[in-house]
């Protein structure tokens, strides 16, 4: 297949640009490949699109990239108001052997398979990102509730907004297992597994398979704290629940006793 980018040196940009694209709108005519969907760009240059809200341009200029950004807009939902960017320096060169070196990239060619590969370890590094600033925000927040069961074994007020934190963490995995599958291949690797050695390199560079890893340990222990936190707020709803049906029967008692001593009330 041609090249996407004719030039030898272009930059290869991901752009996280919200929670989700909706690509349902999108001229098929302007397709040059799916799963990702691949298109060209106005201008020179081709754009990777995914549905959990990342664009990777190929060789596109700025001003040809916000244009297509403005395009795009009305497909994003719940757009972020600083999205992550992860770019990197390509170098196509045929003759030398496909590696990263100083950061940069070599690449045989500037064809769509090639591509969609360096376009999925970006999409999913960009996204791991925004998750990792996320779960550690919120991690140091656990980490004193934490604190607080051990020493005492009680629940620090303002439970019902640890509930909701953890409710979102909740959420951040299964984006991460549902929407992006970071841990999955590309299938674009299925139908060529001789870029299966490209893409381990890249993978390997971006950490992707240590990353999720790290998020996915900080995530169970969060889920972990989720259930303590709820056992202790059952522990504690059902001990208030006793303790009212207690006071209810020895009302009834001193009633009772009331009206054999006394006559009915």
């Amino acid at each position: 297949m041609s090249a996407l980018v004719e030039a030898p040196e272009f930059k290869a940009r991901a752009i996280l640009l919200g929670e989700r694209l909706d690509l349902r709108s999108w001229r098929s005519a302007d397709a040059v490949a799916t799963n990702p969907l691949v298109v060209r760009v106005r201008g020179g240059g081709a754009a990777a699109l995914y549905r959990h809200g990342v664009v990777v341009f190929f060789g596109v200029h700025a001003a040809e990239e916000v244009n297509f950004l403005s395009q795009l807009g009305p497909c994003v939902t719940n757009a972020y108001s600083e999205p992550e960017v992860e770019e990197i320096d390509v170098h196509v060169d045929g003759t030398e052997r496909e590696s990263l070196t100083g950061g940069d990239v070599v690449l045989a060619d500037a064809g769509v398979e090639r591509l969609q590969v360096l376009a999925d370890v970006l999409s999913k590094s960009v996204l791991l990102s925004l998750y990792e600033q996320k779960v550690a925000s919120d991690f140091d927040r656990i980490e004193p509730l934490a604190a607080q069961l051990g020493r005492s074994g009680r629940i620090p007020r303002h439970s019902k907004e640890l509930l909701k934190m953890i409710g979102s963490m909740v959420l951040v995995e299964h984006r991460m297992v549902g929407r992006a599958a970071i841990a999955e291949k590309p299938e674009i690797l299925w139908e060529n597994p001789t870029l299966e050695t490209l893409f381990v390199k890249l993978e390997d560079e971006y950490e992707i398979t240590t990353r999720h890893a790290a998020l996915e340990r900080k995530l169970n222990l969060i889920a972990q704290t989720a259930n303590t936190v709820m056992e202790l707020l059952s522990s504690k709803h059902s001990l208030r629940v006793e303790w009212y049906i207690v006071i209810l029967i020895l009302v009834d008692i001193v009633l009772s006793l009331y009206e054999k001593l006394v006559g009915p009330i």
